[in-house]
């Protein structure tokens, strides 16, 4: 897959000129520190001895030179190697301080030199006005950049892509042909906006991407771009809000600006559902930041010219929470949905994945993309990803068909978790647990066929019955809902007819939570119910606490007890049937058990063998 590398901005901060400068702040500083050093100290490396043992020395004729300038003496030893010294006499002459008039000693006097003295003076004058025009200039710098800051504050932080040698374009990405062809009409508004702007029409202003995490909402807008040949801001729903009110409205009057001078161009807002809730919520009042920036949002769109050629992509997973002013014509009037991609377009995808990854020949790409229904394309490169970490980890050098396996029930179930320690007693207990899930899911007859059974801990869960449907649905039919209750019963049941009913566990907890989820959803969102039969009682989630609190139950106390009421007879009728198929399947419960003790792990072949002689009665049978 292609990826796009962002065109620097100019105009930032921290390049060879700066660093050029910086440097030659502090070389002026260090010269003229080490200049002050050379005036304090001179001659500091000579050793210095006391006068009055330069005269005795100089009189007995040990010493053949004493060089006079001011107080100071240098005093030169006789001797190759004897070092040059250093004294300090008192006012007056070195003949009234003791120096005899015959000595053997070369006597110099050198006039003291004004030279000293006025860089001396100099260097007391210039070094503090130095060091204090420094010390200013970093507090200016410092100020000047806080000041940046601050300027730029209300400016947008979309980043501008347009300029990049490599492009996203359609066909980079598998899959989404509806998608790619409902985009299409905008990138030839794009290229050729003459052709539509000649017969009066007029392009979307917005078009929104909605779709469930991982399908490509963001890749298909940069495909746009790269399709049309365009400059593309991107910016995330969040960006836009700040602490302080006003902020996120002025950096969508910025971002606005922007994308009309480089016109024509798309304006890309990814998860835009962060600032394009609903309104009216009470909270905030008037002045809430999440409000205002929407507002003006919806102005700057609305504000568009007709010739602007600037069209704003925005992506959500969650339209039902979006404001109804970003949805009506004339805004975002145009909304494409990203479905999870289907059997041949998760072929496709994979074979992507997999085009950099060596694999050998046991690797069937097609048999994967069969078992991954409901799967979406970040899922899809998460296990081809998986897939190399786990062959790179064993020391191969292609990757195989059990590495794809293991991948793919890894990121679809959970890792196994074998330094987890069962005793015997656990183990039997979810051996027989796992069983009573397999046995009622392989003899119902609208129920998915069983795929896999362990007893090793995956996940959260102690153990895993895995259901895996043979072929992709768009529907969902009211039988194969109870037979999917019954089957998530069947681990309870189990239990039940082993150990009693003081020998149940915590271990079906998941599954009870998840039955009765199902259950509530067929009576109050699929109209399933007996009683409420085609009534539907949608709550909406999506909103706030707030909304929550002060929002009434789109149905009455009496109703709500008649929806408590259809849940109760699901679970029970699940559970009934479960018993009823564990009951007439005893001894093939026991040997399903006792394989899985034994392995540990049961494939979908071995389960059909074991459960061969498995019968469904006659009772727990719901339709012809």
């Amino acid at each position: 897959m292609a990826v796009n590398v962002p065109k620097k901005q100019p105009g930032k901060k921290g390049g060879p000129k700066q660093l050029v400068k910086l440097g030659l702040f502090w070389a002026i500083i260090i010269f003229f520190g080490l200049a002050l050093y050379a005036i304090l100290n001179p001659a500091k490396n000579l050793e210095e001895v006391n006068i009055s043992d330069v005269i005795n020395r100089a009189n007995k004729g040990e010493i053949a030179r004493l060089e006079i300038q001011g107080n100071d003496i240098t005093v030169t030893p006789k001797g190759k190697d004897a070092p040059t010294q250093r004294a300090v006499k008192e006012a007056g002459s070195i003949r009234e301080q003791g120096l005899k008039e015959d000595a053997p000693v070369e006597v110099k006097v050198v006039p003291v030199s004004s030279t000293d003295d006025m860089l001396w003076n100099l260097a007391i004058m210039i070094v503090p006005v130095v060091i204090i025009v420094a010390f200013f200039m970093v507090m200016m710098r410092q100020a000047q950049g806080q000041n940046n800051q601050a300027m730029g504050f209300g400016k947008s932080k979309a980043k501008l892509y347009g300029s990049d040698k490599e492009k996203v374009v359609f066909d980079d990405i598998a899959g989404n042909d509806s998608a790619k062809r409902d985009l299409q009409e905008v990138v030839d508004f794009l290229k050729h906006p003459k052709k539509y702007q000649e017969l009066g029409a007029k392009i979307p202003k917005g078009v929104l991407l909605v779709g469930s995490p991982g399908t490509g909402k963001t890749m298909l807008a940069r495909a746009v771009a790269g399709e049309a040949e365009v400059p593309f801001f991107s910016i995330s729903g969040s960006e836009f809000v700040e602490m302080f009110v006003g902020v996120g409205a002025s950096r969508v009057r910025d971002l606005f600006t922007k994308a009309k001078k480089n016109a024509p161009c798309i304006i890309f807002i990814d998860e835009i559902d962060a600032v394009g809730r609903k309104r009216g919520s009470g909270m905030g009042g008037g002045h809430d930041e999440r409000e205002q920036t929407l507002n003006q949002i919806l102005v700057e769109m609305d504000g568009f010219d007709g010739n602007a050629n600037v069209i704003v992509l925005a992506a959500t997973n969650r339209a039902d929470v979006l404001d109804p002013a970003l949805l009506r014509p004339g805004r975002f009037d145009r909304r494409v949905n990203i479905m999870l991609p289907e059997r041949r377009d998760r072929e496709a995808i994979l074979k992507v994945h997999f085009k950099n990854k060596p694999t050998d020949d046991t690797v069937n790409i097609d048999k994967l993309a069969a078992k991954t229904a409901g799967s979406s394309g970040a899922d899809l490169a998460n296990m081809a990803n998986e897939a190399a970490i786990i062959a790179a980890r064993n020391g191969r050098k292609k990757i195989t068909n059990d590495d794809l396996t293991e991948a793919f029930e890894k990121v679809a179930i959970g890792p196994e978790r074998k330094t987890k320690v069962m005793n015997e007693k656990e183990r039997e207990l979810t051996a027989y647990h796992e069983a009573g899930h397999a046995i009622v899911g392989h003899v119902l007859p609208d129920s998915d066929p069983v795929h896999k059974v362990t007893i090793i801990p995956r996940g959260g869960t102690g153990g895993v019955t895995w259901f895996l449907p043979p072929e992709d649905r768009s529907y969902t039919n009211v039988y194969e809902f109870k037979d999917i209750l019954a089957r998530a019963m069947g681990g309870r049941i189990a239990e039940k007819l082993i150990y009693g009913d003081d020998g149940i566990t915590t271990g079906a907890g998941s599954d009870l939570r998840k039955a009765t989820e199902i259950a509530r959803d067929m009576v109050i969102e699929q109209g399933m119910g007996n009683k409420l039969r085609d009534q539907v009682f949608h709550e909406d989630n999506g909103g706030l606490m707030f909304d929550k609190m002060t929002r009434d139950r789109p149905y009455s106390d009496g109703t709500a007890e008649l929806i408590d009421q259809e849940v109760a007879a699901f679970v029970n009728e699940a559970k009934e049937r479960a018993e009823l198929v564990l009951k007439a399947n005893k001894k093939s419960l026991d040997e399903l058990a006792k394989a899985l003790l034994e392995q540990e792990t049961l494939e979908e072949a071995e389960v059909d063998e074991i459960l061969k002689d498995a019968v469904l009665p006659k009772e727990a049978k719901l339709h012809p």
